[in-house]
């Protein structure tokens, strides 16, 4: 296959994944959240393959088992240093991009730390918003652009949903 092919089926299956970022920004519920983030870094981790983005595909892999553990509750310190760990190191070992594919091992670094820490849905809101953000930068530099565009359209739904919250208490 040639890289415009890639590109057009990377976008195709990054579209699919948005659906699952964009569902677990509107849901209120910690675990339904983490179920539609577990879905989404799977989906993402196919379409890095297409983009031949190796470190995609690495810390998409980390953070749907992450996602996973977090769902069924055995996300403990040690998985989250482990998971850091790992996410740097195996990050580090295949990014071929430069600064860019240092992108998604920070997005990947500062979610694991915030899975462990945060516990409420308004900053795990936040701490998704900032990791779509940070996405964003990195979807654009390697032409995922449906990913760009869902993950900034994610940010939008994320604020209108935290801002929801927030004033509904």
């Amino acid at each position: 296959m040639n890289l415009p092919m890639n590109i057009i089926i990377g976008n195709a299956i990054s579209l699919i994944a948005g659906i699952f970022i964009l569902l677990s920004m509107w849901v209120n519920d910690e675990k339904e959240a983490y179920k539609h983030q577990f879905l989404n870094a799977f989906i993402l981790m196919i379409s890095s393959v297409f983009f031949l983005s190796w470190t995609g595909v690495v810390t998409m892999a980390i953070a749907a088992s992450r996602n996973a553990f977090v769902y069924k509750d055995k996300f403990t310190f040690n998985w989250a240093i482990f998971f850091v760990i790992v996410s740097v190191v195996v990050g580090f070992a295949v990014n071929t991009m430069g600064i860019v594919g240092i992108l998604p091992i920070i997005a990947l670094v500062q979610l694991t730390l915030c899975n462990y820490y945060l516990k409420t849905i308004k900053p795990i809101k936040i701490s998704f918003i900032v990791n779509s953000a940070i996405y964003v930068v990195y979807f654009l530099a390697i032409w995922d652009f449906s990913s760009a565009a869902i993950e900034g359209i994610t940010v939008t739904v994320g604020l209108i949903s935290l801002f929801k919250l927030r004033y509904s208490e």
